[in-house]
C-alpha cells in the first residue's frame, strides 16, 4: 500500500512538472527589440518601399489596432524610433507592405511614434 502511494505521488509530480504552462511576457510577444531593431535592422531612418517581398528587409502589415510599432512619416531627420523618411535611394531599410505573413504590424500616427507600451 505504501509503495502504491509513493508511485502515485511520483506520477502526479511528473505530470504537474511536464504540464506547467509557460507565462509569456509582453516582450516575447513583440518581435521588436528594446533598442528599436528587428533582426539587427533599425526601424527608423530612411525607408525605401519595394515591390517584391524578396527585395525587402522587413515585411509589414498596416493595422489600426495592436501594432508592434507606431510609425510617423517625416520629411527630414528620422532619428528616433518609428520615424520613417520615405526615399528612393540611399535607404537604411527596405520595406514591403503586405496583408499576409508580415514580420511586423505598424500603425501610422501623427505624434508619439515608437514602440507600443
Amino acid at each position: 500500500m505504501k509503495s502504491l502511494f509513493t508511485y502515485m505521488l511520483m506520477v502526479s509530480s511528473i505530470f504537474f512538472t511536464v504540464n506547467k504552462e509557460k507565462t509569456i511576457t509582453k516582450s516575447e510577444l513583440n518581435p521588436i527589440a528594446a533598442d528599436c531593431t528587428f533582426e539587427g535592422k533599425k526601424l527608423y531612418g530612411k525607408i525605401r518601399l519595394v515591390e517584391y517581398a524578396s527585395q525587402a528587409d522587413v515585411k509589414v502589415k498596416i493595422v489600426n489596432s495592436f501594432p508592434d510599432l507606431k510609425v510617423k512619416f517625416v520629411e527630414n531627420f528620422a532619428d528616433d524610433c518609428g520615424e520613417w523618411q520615405i526615399v528612393e535611394n540611399g535607404e537604411d531599410l527596405r520595406v514591403f507592405i503586405t496583408e499576409n505573413f508580415a514580420d511586423l504590424k505598424i500603425r501610422p500616427v501623427n505624434s508619439f511614434p515608437g514602440l507600443t507600451n
